[in-house]
């Protein structure tokens, strides 16, 4: 590991004090390692003694797990693939926990990619709700829709547009909204080495400038009564209680909403919690604000569904017959021959970068309806017409996650593939064989 810098060694003496020989004696020590279970796919009792390494519960995270045995190809493990889990440094779950998600809530993640807060945010809505997650860099958008499509999110959007543009136009719809900002990364240092090379005084404050230029966009989303958390995964003072302090003092509709998690240690704001690897975590701090007024009420106008349906629609409606038992019809909705099962909440997007609404179902090609892979990723095994079931140790998983026709003994017809209960893809059966639909980017 490259030596730590000695401008950032004094900023840690005095953030840490008497604690700074125990930070660079653990700063020496693999990196702690996480993962979080998916509750719209698996619960942890069933899932958790089905993985091929030792877990041990995180303190941060209702369903955050520390990864204690050996986890080489955790990413292509079968339950992985499946979306069962997430992979996740245990103290970067700190920040939902404080956001305390409840069932039926509307939530913006601002800062999304690579996904791991999103799939928090998920799970804690249990398929209720509406989950906005935006990434304003392009190509990281397009690894948090895969991430996003793998975990099974149905009430979601995955845009790509600037913070304040979107906060703007969605002006005072969210319950809840998640600012994971971008940061100098010193939480980072354990895992990434190379994060230390690019450690200076210029960028903590450039970084400083900018988590609060997004913060105060973020500001307009948050609906009077609702939760504004604001997150990093770096120690610095200047991007931490500076950027808050600096927040309230500009925004008197705002106030400070005193931490009672049990993690962690008290920080320079009452609002805000930091980890540092002391306490079990490589590096975090998150801090919980609320907006008790408004200047004006803002009512987003709502995406209204076409009055009449394509005249495709029947072809398409029997097609998905075929294949599930369970079809929410007044959100489905044709664009281009593309299908979607759009978010029962979801306001007019027109502008705002959206890269998928809902979810992606499948497309006309000449004339008929093709399923995709999204489809069956946000479907419960028991709602498909036809399931193949694979356990971890069939050699037919590894063929499936490879793109290789399998053997199949379900009715012809397009038939979703499970491994050990949980959605794995699907594939269309013919004759005992299954013709295999898993997508060419994902194969192993």
């Amino acid at each position: 590991m490259p030596t730590l810098p000695l401008d950032y060694i004094k900023e840690i003496q005095d953030i840490f004090g008497a604690d700074t020989e125990s930070y660079q004696q653990l700063m020496t020590q693999p990196p702690y390692k996480g993962l979080c279970v998916n509750r719209l796919k698996a619960q942890p009792e069933t899932l958790l003694p089905q993985l091929p390494f030792a877990t041990e519960k995180s303190p941060f995270y209702r369903d955050g797990f520390y990864i204690t045995g050996n986890t080489d190809g955790i990413g292509k493990h079968p339950c992985h693939q499946a979306g069962a889990f997430y992979v996740q440094e245990p103290s970067a779950t700190s920040a939902v926990t404080l956001l305390n998600v409840q069932s039926g809530d509307t939530v913006l993640d601002l800062c999304a990619a690579p996904g791991g807060k999103s799939a928090q945010i998920a799970s804690c809505l249990h398929g209720t709700g509406l989950l906005w997650s935006n990434e304003i860099v392009r190509n990281r958008a397009q690894i948090l829709l895969s991430n996003f499509e793998r975990m099974g999110a149905r009430e979601g959007v995955v845009s790509s547009c600037y913070p304040e543009t979107l906060c703007e136009r969605l002006g005072g719809f969210f319950d809840k909204v998640l600012v994971d900002a971008p940061c100098s990364g010193e939480g980072m240092f354990r895992k990434n080495p190379e994060a230390i090379t690019e450690w200076s005084r210029e960028h903590v404050k450039a970084c400083a400038e900018r988590q609060l230029s997004i913060l105060q966009s973020a500001a307009k989303a948050v609906k009077v009564g609702g939760t504004l958390v604001y997150s990093t995964c770096t120690f610095s003072r200047e991007e931490n209680e500076g950027v808050i302090q600096a927040f309230l003092s500009a925004h008197p509709d705002f106030e400070a909403v005193p931490i009672q998690e049990p993690f962690g240690r008290s920080t320079g704001v009452p609002c805000g919690v930091r980890i540092t690897p002391m306490e079990g975590g490589e590096g975090h701090f998150a801090a919980k604000l609320r907006r008790i007024t408004a200047e004006e009420e803002c009512f987003p106008a709502m995406f209204q569904m076409p009055s009449k349906p394509d005249k495709k629609m029947p072809e398409i409606l029997a097609a998905l017959s075929d294949i599930l038992t369970v079809i929410p019809q007044e959100r489905l909705y044709l664009m281009n021959d593309k299908v979607f099962f759009l978010p029962q909440q979801y306001p007019d997007s027109t502008g705002l970068g959206v890269i998928r609404a809902g979810v992606f179902a499948g497309e006309v090609k000449k004339n008929r309806f093709e399923p995709s892979h999204a489809l069956f990723m946000a479907t419960p095994p028991s709602q498909c017409r036809r399931v193949l079931s694979l356990s971890v140790g069939d050699t037919r998983v590894g063929d499936f996650l490879q793109g290789l026709e399998i053997d199949c003994d379900t009715e012809n017809g397009y038939t979703a593939v499970t491994v050990e209960g949980y959605m794995l893809g699907f594939g269309k059966c013919s004759g005992g064989r299954l013709k295999n639909k898993y997508p060419k980017g994902l194969r192993q």
